[in-house]
């Protein structure tokens, strides 16, 4: 019998197997419409988990996936070094090629209508981070998933300019977002105005290919900016991610609950203090 990890007590734990045999586990907490949150490279940290528990605190149930990684474990170099290399080996993840989506979001599609029949509502929300940043928007192939947040998306690795551009699914893939944004759908993308591995010229072409159906956060991390964010800062929600009660990442993540909360249709409540 799996034992929670203590980063993640007060999650409830059980895995899902997709119709193509696919198992991983997952952790869920709250009660509403369901939010699927795919952890960034190492795994899901406890920082990841703190994001999930205000997730759940606004009215929503948080699932979460662990894909790579020991859930539960913190973020540290080599660990992350020791993940990404297995993301790269893993038939899984499309790390490089473009216009190609990852077979791994076929399982996040299925897991997306399993959460919908579970925990009911209008639909059901997506957070992608980093390497899976891109997944919540291939994920809105599957109808049920109305609300899709792309924090830091970094796949393809943006190696030339065609690669910073790319958004890490297929011209299909895309096309059926693209027709889903003519009707009700909306996109939100968040990332740090300095983060090379989440470049600008993809959230470029995103306005020019959605309009005004993507809402784009990118938050000032210049040498010079006031908040002290880091040169190298990229995970908005999580690992550069402060608190402080008017800085940008605040107002980021307080975006990206309301968004959430409004696509949803869940009636916004006051995070436990």
């Amino acid at each position: 019998m799996s034992v929670v990890p203590f980063a993640l007590q007060g999650f409830e734990f059980e895995p899902f197997t997709s119709s193509s045999r696919r198992t991983h586990d997952v952790y869920r907490r709250g009660r509403g419409p369901a939010v699927i949150i795919i952890h960034e490279i190492p795994g899901i940290t406890p920082l990841l988990a703190d994001f999930a528990r205000k997730v759940a605190d606004r009215g929503m149930t948080a699932v979460l996936p662990s894909l790579l990684g020991t859930a539960g474990r913190p973020m540290t170099v080599p660990y992350a070094l020791s993940s990404l290399a297995r993301a790269c080996v893993s038939k899984e993840f499309t790390l490089l090629a473009l216009n190609k989506t990852s077979p791994i979001v076929d399982y996040l599609r299925e897991l997306a209508v399993h959460e919908r029949e579970a925990h009911g509502g209008p639909g059901v929300g997506a957070v992608g981070m980093c390497l899976t940043g891109g997944f919540a928007l291939a994920m809105c192939v599957e109808p049920s998933v109305i609300a899709p947040v792309l924090s830091q998306p970094s796949l393809p690795f943006p190696t030339n300019p065609d690669h910073r551009r790319a958004l890490g699914l297929s011209d299909t893939d895309f096309g059926i977002v693209q027709r889903r944004t003519t009707q009700d759908l909306c996109v939100m993308g968040l990332r740090f105005s300095g983060d090379t591995k989440s470049p600008a010229e993809r959230f470029v072409r995103l306005r020019e290919t959605l309009g005004d159906k993507f809402i784009g956060v990118e938050i000032d991390s210049s040498p010079s900016n006031p908040w002290g964010y880091r040169k190298g800062a990229h995970s908005v929600l999580t690992e550069d991610y402060s608190d402080e009660p008017t800085g940008p990442t605040r107002r980021a993540l307080e975006g990206v609950l309301d968004f959430l909360t409004s696509r949803l249709d869940v009636k916004p409540i006051a995070p436990e203090s």
